[in-house]
């Protein structure tokens, strides 16, 4: 291997002693930045400590940003990689600082950092949560248009229940005053929320009330379902922190040979090179 794909095997994937050693280190110094920064806001921490706690932030920031070039010449691509999640958030969680020497106070937005924190659950071997996170991700996005379906529909139900709240309780009742008002009491109604600022007065209106606070129960269980179903479609392959050198892509199994986002062929190990390889007898 050359010393990118070392590099990028320890700062991308976990399942090695080097990638764990740098997630906990890289862990430690995201959560010791975020305490610098909310230790600087308070006045009398700043006023008696300020200047360490000005080295010290900019000690993260140098040590984030050398942290974050590595990434990018990791990758093959290192574009697919600062537009991705995590890349956006680490190039976020380094601006600020810089930005602050021309616009004071900007450097409180680095609390950002703690997103970083995501990356705990690739250290001591906890794949199931990084593919947890990955299944529900693609069981969202195969779910989309079900989803979008559903959501259409429940708002159609609103517009109507809230037209007859509307000519059931408008003329006896000033809460119910206009159509909008109606389908405000309509939405906090159906989804269970309840303000209490509106109720309706008629014994016809509360009885449709009724109704739909009955029906939306079941609307909440709809999604529910849908998602449910994709996750079971997907949880079928299992993923780990093998990440593809082109686009930053992690869930991959063992087995793969090729990225599943982009079709790039995966760096195979061989099996001295697998961290839990078992011994040949």
């Amino acid at each position: 291997m050359t010393l990118r794909d070392r590099l990028r095997i320890i700062i991308f994937e976990a399942d090695t002693a080097a990638g764990r050693r740098f997630d906990v280190a890289l862990i430690a110094l995201i959560v010791l930045s975020v305490l610098t920064v909310m230790l600087d806001s308070v006045p009398q921490i700043h006023a008696q400590y300020g200047q360490w706690l000005y080295i010290a932030e900019w000690t993260f920031t140098l040590l984030f940003t050398v942290e974050y070039l590595t990434r990018l010449w990791c990758i093959e691509h290192s574009w697919n990689y600062a537009k991705s999640f995590y890349g956006v958030v680490d190039l976020i969680s380094v601006l600020p600082t810089y930005i602050s020497l021309w616009l004071p106070g900007a450097q409180f937005f680095l609390a950002i950092r703690i997103l970083r924190v995501l990356r705990v659950f690739r250290v001591l071997r906890m794949v199931r949560y990084v593919g947890e996170a990955e299944l529900i991700t693609q069981a969202l996005a195969a779910s989309r248009r079900k989803i979008t379906v559903f959501i259409a529909s429940v708002l159609a139900l609103m517009v109507i229940f809230g037209s007859l709240m509307y000519v059931i309780e408008g003329g006896s009742n000033n809460a119910f005053a206009s159509i909008p008002h109606s389908i405000y009491w309509a939405v906090t109604t159906m989804t269970t929320v309840g303000y209490g600022d509106i109720t309706p007065s008629t014994p016809l209106g509360q009885f449709l009330a009724s109704l739909i606070m009955i029906m939306g129960y079941g609307i909440i269980a709809v999604p529910t379902g849908i998602v449910t179903l994709e996750l079971n479609e997907a949880n079928r392959r299992q993923a780990n922190t093998r990440t593809c050198s082109d686009c930053a892509a992690e869930g991959h199994s063992r087995e793969a040979s090729y990225c599943w986002r982009c079709g790039t062929a995966l760096y195979q190990r061989s099996r001295d090179h697998e961290p839990d390889a078992p011994e040949e007898r």
